[in-house]
C-alpha cells in the first residue's frame, strides 16, 4: 500500500517534469502553449455557463414546485407491487439530469435509512451505475455545438433505465 501511495504522490510531478524535459529537448515553447491551453479552458468554461444555469433552474423548479413528490405519490402503488421502494424514485428521476442533485439525494437516503438498508444499497448502486445523460447532452453537446443529437438521448436514457432496473434486481438478489 505504501508503494501505491508513493507512486500516486509522485506520478503527476513526474509527468509534468517529463513534459518539460521533452519540450526543452524538442525546443517547443511549453509555457506559451500552456497559456494558450489555459485561454481555451476559460473560453470553454464560459461557453458552458448558460447550459449549467439552465439545468440548475430546471432542477430547482422541479423540486420546488412539488411536481416530483406528486409524481412519486401517484406512482408509488405500482412500485409497491414490484417491491420497489418509492423513496428511491426521485433519485432515479433526477440522476440522468444532475449528478450533484443525485449525490445529495443519495446522501440524504443513506443518512435517513442507513448504508446497509435496502434503500441505502439501492441508492448507492444506482448512484454508481447510472450516468447524468441529460446533463452530458445539454452541457457537452452544447459546448461543442452539436444540435442534432440523433440517437444519443434515446440510447442514454435507455441505458439509464436498464441500469436502474438492474440495480433493483441485483440488490434484491444479493441482499434480499
Amino acid at each position: 500500500m505504501e508503494i501505491i501511495t508513493s507512486i500516486s504522490i509522485w506520478i503527476i510531478p513526474s509527468f509534468i517534469l517529463v513534459i518539460l524535459v521533452m519540450a526543452a529537448v524538442r525546443k517547443i515553447p511549453a509555457y506559451d502553449l500552456f497559456v494558450e491551453g489555459g485561454k481555451e479552458g476559460v473560453k470553454t468554461a464560459f461557453s458552458l455557463l448558460p447550459f449549467l444555469v439552465g439545468m440548475i433552474v430546471a432542477i430547482s423548479i422541479l423540486r420546488s414546485s412539488g411536481a416530483m413528490e406528486a409524481f412519486v405519490q401517484l406512482i408509488s402503488p405500482i412500485l409497491s407491487v414490484f417491491g420497489i421502494p418509492s423513496e428511491v424514485l426521485p433519485l432515479a428521476l433526477i440522476r440522468p439530469i444532475s449528478g450533484t442533485a443525485a449525490l445529495g439525494m443519495t446522501t440524504e437516503l443513506i443518512s435517513t435509512y442507513g448504508p446497509d438498508s435496502f434503500i441505502g444499497r439501492i441508492a448507492s448502486v444506482m448512484q454508481g451505475s447510472t450516468d447524468t445523460t441529460l446533463y452530458i447532452i445539454t452541457v457537452y453537446f452544447g459546448a461543442i455545438g452539436i444540435k442534432k443529437i440523433r440517437y444519443a438521448l434515446k440510447v442514454g436514457l435507455l441505458a439509464d433505465l436498464i441500469a436502474i432496473l438492474s440495480t433493483i434486481v441485483l440488490v434484491k438478489i444479493m441482499f434480499g
